[in-house]
């Protein structure tokens, strides 16, 4: 049984098995020559999209009240980052998002969505780790990321770990995703967001 707070680990691992053919994730590869740049932590590496179609709308609600639409960031670059209260590698990712949302640059959007069942737990973490700047979204019901079979919902995020970040280009549409903590503050992130960002007319 499902613990109430989200997917557990095992979900996840059976996730990675199923998840490639069935979600909205078609392709994967690394950064190519030619491609952007290369964007890597010591374990895990910025993982190419090929062929992934604009995410449709749906309505994320929103820790403090009020909705988000990830549509109506068209024109940005923006970062979708997937954790739960239970995920020690989220307590040290959360912050860097923090700080990166923290620094406001024009044409970036950070988005932590949390796959906790139980919203009451999320504001109290949240607080404990004092986010400050981070929009923080709930999926309780499974409609924006899942991992394993979709059950015939169209997700548009395929959970392959925890945390996970997905990269979004300005046309809307998955550019590619990394899974584990990663320095977003780091040069090479920041050359990641610049390229993409100047990507406007390709």
């Amino acid at each position: 049984m499902m613990s109430p707070r989200g997917p557990t680990r095992r979900t996840f691992v059976v996730g990675i098995m199923g998840t490639a053919a069935s979600l909205a994730l078609p392709a994967v590869g690394r950064a190519a020559a030619g491609g952007p740049p290369p964007f890597a932590t010591a374990r895990h590496q910025f993982t190419l999209v090929r062929g992934a179609r604009p995410v449709p709308p749906v309505t994320i609600p929103r820790l403090g009240g009020g909705a988000l639409d990830l549509q109506s960031f068209r024109g940005k670059v923006v970062l979708v980052n997937f954790w739960a209260t239970w995920c020690a590698a989220c307590r040290t990712e959360l912050p860097i998002l923090d700080q990166l949302a923290g620094d406001r640059r024009a044409d970036l959007a950070v988005v932590a969505i949390t796959t906790d069942r139980d919203r009451s737990v999320v504001a109290p973490f949240a607080k404990k780790l004092k986010l400050r700047h981070l929009t923080i979204g709930f999926d309780l019901g499974g409609l924006v990321g899942r991992a394993g079979a979709s059950d015939g919902v169209d997700t548009p995020f395929a959970l392959y770990g925890m945390p996970i970040t997905f990269l979004l280009g300005v046309t809307g549409q998955v550019e590619g995703y990394i899974t584990g903590e990663a320095d977003w503050l780091s040069a090479e992130a920041r050359r990641l967001f610049d390229y993409y960002a100047s990507a406007r007319g390709a």
